[in-house]
């Protein structure tokens, strides 16, 4: 087989769970691949805001974008965000497959479903990499806490994911564990590729005291807003530590969204919190930079079930990145991630975790140790710069494997 000519290869991405270029992991593997000589496009939901120009060239990335469907709030919304995600990549597949051409398909995950169409693009001769994002059957039980008929689809579609890649990604050793394991891979066709951060992108600046809201201290939570990301808890432990234990010269900001997003705004109202919290949404970077700058500490309050002990969050290593000290219940992967950088708190012990905060919040030496401590880790372990190499050099071996890389490019 040749790979397709005006490059050193083509691959399409297809991801579900955010837009590009607002989902970091899939941005910063495209812009890598680009860089090392490869034609990328990208299939994805569009924000609502761009629907007037879903498919466009963004810094030589081809990005091909279909309308966002609703929240998925029960089962029968699950299975339709899966089937109407599915139909309208399929349709978008075939438009990449006619206008730039691909010569390996990656696929992310959730939902495990595109492995359908890397089946059928591998009888045409080309190749199929999964990008293991999370583990599908941990989320569905994570989401619903319910063991039934689609707890076992999830774990088909896993299944059959594993047995149609070339090459499995991973972004840590547990998933890893998972795709030799349970999976049945070889070890030899699976490689970790963690999510860390850009470094270029996480530089300090001067802190908005405006942030603060006249308080002493701004504490911040930074990520998705989902029934399994633990944001609830965070809301509980600051009810606890501004109203039973009396601290008040802390202020809360919640970045980021989700299909919780607006329960959690309710839940903030109930537990008296209005004037001690804000939820901005999805803020931009330059605005993600003034808060992260200016906070005192992080928030990861993702609390322990089957799925969020063994994932990385990318949060705890971005928090790391801007200095900030982390409070995070105990989990295994958290405990990887941020080394000394963290207090680990009893998993889902809310109280604890309300006292772990005031703990930092009230030593400022030893919020200013741990900052240097989680920056030094990011920078000579989990920068993105690290997982670019390994990314590039799957991809290259792949190539070499499957195609004639030693054709000249036009």
């Amino acid at each position: 087989m040749t790979a397709s000519t005006g490059s050193r290869g083509k691959i399409l991405i297809l991801v579900e769970n955010l837009p590009v270029p607002f989902d970091r992991r899939v941005w910063m593997e495209s812009l890598a691949l680009r860089d090392a000589g490869y034609t990328v496009s990208v299939i994805s939901p569009c924000p609502p805001n761009e629907l007037n120009e879903p498919h466009k060239v963004i810094e030589g990335i081809h990005v091909y974008r279909y309308k966002m469907p609703p929240p998925t709030q029960s089962k029968a919304s699950f299975v339709y965000e899966f089937a109407y995600c599915w139909l309208k990549t399929w349709r978008l597949v075939r438009k990449v497959d006619e206008e730039v051409g691909f010569d390996v398909l990656q696929a992310c995950n959730p939902p495990d479903t595109f492995w359908l169409i890397g089946a059928y693009y591998k009888r045409l001769g080309k190749r199929f990499v999964f990008d293991h994002h999370d583990l599908c059957p941990e989320l569905y039980i994570s989401k619903f806490n319910r063991e039934d008929i689609f707890l076992k689809s999830q774990y088909w579609l896993e299944r059959k994911t594993f047995q149609t890649a070339d090459m499995v990604m991973c972004t840590n050793e547990s998933y890893r564990d998972v795709a030799i394991q349970r999976g049945g891979k070889k070890p030899e066709d699976t490689v970790v590729v963690r999510s860390g951060p850009l470094l270029s992108r996480f530089v300090r600046c001067e802190p908005d005291e405006s942030l603060k809201h006249g308080r002493k201290h701004l504490v911040v939570y930074l990520g998705v807003m989902g029934p399994q990301d633990g944001v609830d808890y965070a809301l509980r432990a600051v009810k606890i530590l501004v109203h039973d234990l009396g601290y008040k010269d802390a202020y809360y900001a919640f970045i980021g969204a989700g299909d919780s997003w607006r329960d959690l705004r309710d839940l903030a109202q109930s537990l008296d919190l209005c004037d001690h919290v804000e939820f901005p949404g999805r803020i931009s970077d330059e605005d993600l930079k003034r808060y992260l700058s200016t906070a005192s500490l992080g928030m990861a309050p993702d609390p322990m079930n089957p799925l969020n002990d063994v994932s990385t969050m990318n949060k705890i290593i971005e928090y790391m990145a801007m200095n900030l000290p982390v409070v995070s219940f105990d989990l295994k992967e958290a405990r990887y991630s941020a080394g000394d950088a963290a207090i680990y708190v009893p998993p889902n012990d809310e109280r604890l975790f309300a006292e772990a905060m005031l703990e930092l919040l009230q030593d400022d030496d030893r919020r200013r140790q741990m900052g240097q401590l989680g920056r030094q880790r990011v920078e000579e372990q989990l920068a993105w710069d690290h997982s670019r190499k390994v990314l590039v050099a799957v991809y290259d071996r792949l190539f070499e494997r499957y195609f004639d890389v030693n054709r000249q490019t036009k």
